[in-house]
């Protein structure tokens, strides 16, 4: 889930999103060089540009982990564009001389400081969470579902953390293995079937997807602190298991209601993705 916000740094304009499932915020690194360089917005993505490539051929990992999303773009429409997480934004700043590297970081700084409330007070956090999905249209019931799914991925990912797993892609090898031992499919699969690209997939999940999939997850993270694995293999050993508790959950459900529950349905019929009892579809 991501949440679209433009801030200002001294009445200019920079273009950020927060990741809820990583918890991180992303920043336009055009607009970050438009500020530190005091330039226009042509003149910084050329400045970028020529950075970005001497970056590369110094073997930095500043470009490696640069990233690309969509961003509203000054004629209105969602255009790719690179990014930088905070770590990424501060080693930026370092590379590029500006007498406005200081009051940067010290902005950089109150950025953080929204997350930091919303840790103090959780509560923030969901009321955020929840608006962000109304505004995207979706149902109140498929939200609460959501916003449950997203504080029980959280637990996983600190159980993980805990283990001394702290790679992205480490979680992705875990996520994926759990998705396949429930659902039989693997991420990509997964997303082929709903025929997303970058989408988010629990975004794009039914109500009963979510449940099975947060099912995997707390039975993951439970089987995992009573066991304290102590390598990677053992955690992916633990993430089949957790998912094979949610399969056999699916199972019975879909002995019940004779049809698979894994859906080829996405978000682009958000209704459709809360699926309803028989008596409440009647009312």
């Amino acid at each position: 889930m991501r949440s679209d916000k433009i801030k200002l740094f001294e009445n200019r304009k920079v273009r950020t999103e927060w990741n809820v499932d990583s918890e991180e915020w992303y920043f336009s690194v055009v607009d970050i060089v438009s500020v530190l360089t005091d330039s226009d917005y042509d003149t910084a993505r050329k400045y970028w540009k020529v950075l970005k490539g001497r970056l590369n051929d110094e073997g930095s990992e500043l470009v490696t982990n640069c990233y690309q999303l969509k961003m509203v773009a000054a004629d209105g429409k969602l255009r790719s564009t690179d990014v930088f997480d905070t770590k990424g934004v501060l080693r930026l700043v370092q590379s590029i001389p500006s007498p406005k590297a200081e009051p940067f970081k010290l902005w950089l700084a109150q950025v953080g400081s929204e997350r930091l409330d919303e840790i103090a007070d959780p509560e923030k956090a969901i009321l955020r969470g929840a608006d962000f999905y109304r505004a995207k249209g979706y149902t109140e019931g498929w939200i609460n579902q959501r916003l449950q799914t997203i504080e029980m991925r959280k637990e996983l990912t600190d159980e993980w953390k805990a283990r001394g797993i702290d790679k992205e892609k480490d979680y992705a090898i875990l996520t994926n293995e759990m998705t396949k031992a429930w659902s039989s499919l693997s991420v990509k699969e997964y997303k082929e079937l709903k025929n997303l690209k970058k989408e988010n997939l629990r975004d794009n999940m039914t109500n009963l997807e979510l449940v099975l999939n947060m099912l995997a997850e707390v039975s993951t993270t439970a089987i995992s602190k009573q066991e304290q694995p102590e390598t990677f293999s053992n955690s992916l050993h633990i993430a089949k298991r957790g998912g094979k508790i949610a399969k056999n959950a699916r199972t019975d459900i879909e002995n019940q209601l004779r049809h698979s529950i894994i859906s080829t349905l996405n978000a682009k019929d958000k209704p459709a993705l809360e699926i309803k009892s028989t008596d409440e579809k009647s009312e």
